[in-house]
C-alpha cells in the first residue's frame, strides 16, 4: 500500500486520494489565489505505480521543489515531474509579483535526508552555498529580497521587493544594487544554477523569484540572517 500524502497550504490540509489526482492551482482540488498569472492548473499530485508524483501540467510556470534541510532541490519545467520521496517537500513558484509556496508530506517516506550542513562561512568573510561563494554584499542582497520570507512562518504567500525597495532598505544606490544583483545571479548561473541566465549575455527576465527559489529552498538565507539588514543600516 502507498504511503498517503498530503498538501499544506496556509495551515488547510488536503489528503490525496490514490485513486484520484489531486490539482493545484487557481481552480482545482487546492485553490492556490485568483491570481491571472497563475495557471487554473499547474500542479498535480498523484499516484501511479505505487509511487507518489509531483507534476507540471501547466505550460509556461515552473516550480522549485527541496526537501526541509536544504539537501534536495529540482527545478521543475512545463511537463516535468518528480517522485515524491521525502518526509516532508516544499514547492515555491511565482506568478506574476507574487511568490508562493506550499508543502507536500509524505507519511513513511522512500527516503530520509542526512543532517549535514550545506552552507558554510569561510575565512575570508564569504559565505559558500556549494561550490559558489558569496560576498558580504552579495548575501545581504538576498536577504534583502527573501525578507518578507524570512518574517513569516509557515506556508502562504509573499512579496519580492522591487530592485528600488530592496536599495532603499540596504541603504544602496539602485545601480550598486543592480550590478550586484547581475553578479549574483552570473555566479550562481556559472556554479550551475538553472533559470538565472537567460542566455548568453542575457539575464533571465524573472531572475529575481528565481533567485529568492533558490536561496529559500537551499536554505542559503535563514530568518536568523534578518539582523544583517538591520546591521547594514547602522
Amino acid at each position: 500500500m502507498s504511503a498517503s500524502v498530503t498538501v499544506d497550504f496556509c495551515g488547510e490540509l488536503h489528503p490525496v486520494d490514490p485513486e484520484n489526482p489531486l490539482l493545484i492551482g487557481r481552480e482545482g482540488d487546492v485553490e492556490i489565489d485568483d491570481n491571472p498569472f497563475l495557471h487554473r492548473h499547474f500542479l498535480q499530485v498523484s499516484n501511479e505505480g505505487g509511487w507518489w508524483w509531483l507534476t507540471n501540467v501547466g505550460t509556461t510556470l515552473t516550480a522549485t521543489v527541496a526537501d526541509k534541510k536544504g539537501l534536495f532541490q529540482a527545478w521543475l519545467n512545463p511537463g516535468a515531474r518528480i517522485p515524491l520521496a521525502f518526509e516532508r517537500l516544499t514547492v515555491w513558484f511565482t506568478a506574476g509579483p507574487t511568490t508562493y509556496d506550499l508543502d507536500i508530506v509524505l507519511e513513511n517516506p522512500t527516503f530520509t535526508a542526512v543532517d549535514t550542513e550545506t552552507v558554510a562561512p569561510d575565512h575570508s568573510g564569504e559565505t559558500t552555498v556549494g561550490r559558489v561563494a558569496l560576498t558580504p554584499d552579495q548575501k545581504l542582497l538576498v536577504v534583502a529580497l527573501c525578507e518578507d520570507f524570512l518574517r513569516r512562518e509557515g506556508a502562504g504567500q509573499g512579496q519580492i521587493p522591487s530592485s528600488a525597495v530592496a536599495a532603499e532598505r540596504l541603504g544602496w544606490k539602485v545601480t550598486k544594487f543592480n550590478r550586484k544583483l547581475d553578479n549574483v545571479c552570473s555566479k550562481l548561473a556559472d556554479g550551475g544554477i538553472r533559470g538565472l541566465h537567460g542566455g548568453p549575455g542575457k539575464l533571465a527576465s524573472n531572475r529575481k523569484s528565481r533567485l529568492v527559489e533558490h536561496a529559500l529552498s537551499t536554505r542559503m538565507v535563514t530568518p536568523e540572517d534578518l539582523a544583517l539588514l538591520d546591521a547594514a543600516r547602522d
